[in-house]
This record gives structure tokens, sequence and C-alpha cells, in this order.
């Protein structure tokens, strides 16, 4: 059994699972990423030994994912946007004195594609796109049958090209795909766009639950 934990800007989960994909539970919580760090880590860690727990003591590993930057072998955060104040957070071993087990920690968008490439849609290929779009916008990548993070971990992270010359301003920069495309940068758009229907700091499930049911605007 493996102990996985999703932690993400607006939320994170955990789970337990096998190493054949199967999932027997998910738990998650709000990470009310505002706080910083160490209220976000405790809550997660809570979480975790509460869905730990109900394997009565059966878990082999640890096995996180987290948007980036970060360095993946050695498990340390470096400051991504999403999260802010986790700055050169050595999560891998923080976990592991939390925890008294083996660690992994892989960038979401990678964990994506391996997911999909070992268990799901991308079975039988050598090459796999996975788009992360949630807090962020980012991706991983398949290539000819290996994983790929590039020189610095960061391949696949395609939120922070620029698309437009002016747009949402995602993390300082106008114009990104991440401003147009991602769950806070629709947010963001929704309220340029019609300031006086959104207000600023809209939540995107508003915006979500009026597309569905018709509006224009929307």
């Amino acid at each position: 059994m493996i102990l996985g934990l999703d932690i993400g800007g607006t939320k994170s989960a955990a789970i337990l699972g096998t190493s054949r994909g199967e999932i027997r539970m998910r738990k998650e919580i709000p990470t009310q990423a505002s706080r910083g760090f160490q209220p976000a880590f405790n809550d997660i860690c809570a979480l975790g030994h509460e869905v730990a727990a109900q394997t009565g003591g059966g878990i082999d590993a640890v096995s996180v994912s987290i948007g980036g930057p970060l360095d993946v072998l050695r498990g340390i955060i470096l400051s991504p946007p999403n999260l802010p104040g986790w700055d050169r957070i050595p999560l891998k071993e923080l976990l592991a004195e939390e925890f008294a087990l083996p660690v992994y920690v892989e960038h979401d968008g990678n964990a994506g594609a391996l997911a999909e490439w070992m268990f799901g849609a991308g079975q039988g290929t050598r090459n796999l796109v996975f788009r992360a779009m949630g807090t962020g916008f980012g991706a991983g990548l398949i290539l000819d049958g290996r994983l790929y993070r590039g020189t610095t971990d960061v391949a696949g992270e395609a939120g922070h090209v620029r698309i437009a010359e002016d747009g949402p301003p995602s993390y300082g920069k106008p114009g990104s795909l991440e401003g147009y495309a991602s769950g806070t940068g629709i947010a963001r758009l929704a309220h340029m766009l019609h300031p006086e229907r959104w207000p600023e700091g809209v939540a995107l499930r508003h915006v979500a639950e009026e597309a569905k049911a018709g509006s224009t605007e929307a």
C-alpha cells in the first residue's frame, strides 16, 4: 500500500493506493495556501495520518504530487507560485521524519503523465503529453518511453509561455497561457472582462456554474 499526497494551491488530498494503480480511499481538504507553509503542512500531515490509519499500519511508502518548481530527487520545494511561503522547503526530509517511511516527491504534471502512461489512456504508447489544468497550468511529458523532466526539472511548464500581449496577470506575467487557461486565470479573466458581474477574487466555481447554466458572458 502507498500513501499518496496530492498538494495543490486550492485543495490537497490523501489517498490509499497500490502499485497497480488501484485507489482504495481518498479524502481531501482545502489547502488554504495563503496561511504559509507550516499550518498547511500540519493539516496535510494530519490528513495523511488519518487516511493511513485505515490500513492498520500497512503503508510501504509515501508518494507526493506537487506543483513546481522543485528539485525532484532531493524533494525540495522551490517557491511554487501557488504555494506562497514554500521557499526551499525540504519536503521529502520532513515527511520522512513525520511518517518514518520512504518518501518520493514528483512534479504534479509528471505524476499525472506517469499515471496515464502506466494505468490509463497512455498505456502502450511511447510518447505522451499530459495537461495539468488546475490552480496553475502545466504538463508532464513521456518521450520515447521515458519520463522527461528537463535539465532543471521544469520541462512541461507551458503555463508561463506568453500567448498574448496582455491578459489576466498570472504570477506577474500578463498574457501567459496560465493567465488565460488555469483555474486561477479563468476567474481573473472573468473579472477583467465583466468587473460589474464578477468582483475581484471571484471563485472559479461561480463562473463555471453560470457557464453551465447558459450564461453567454461566462
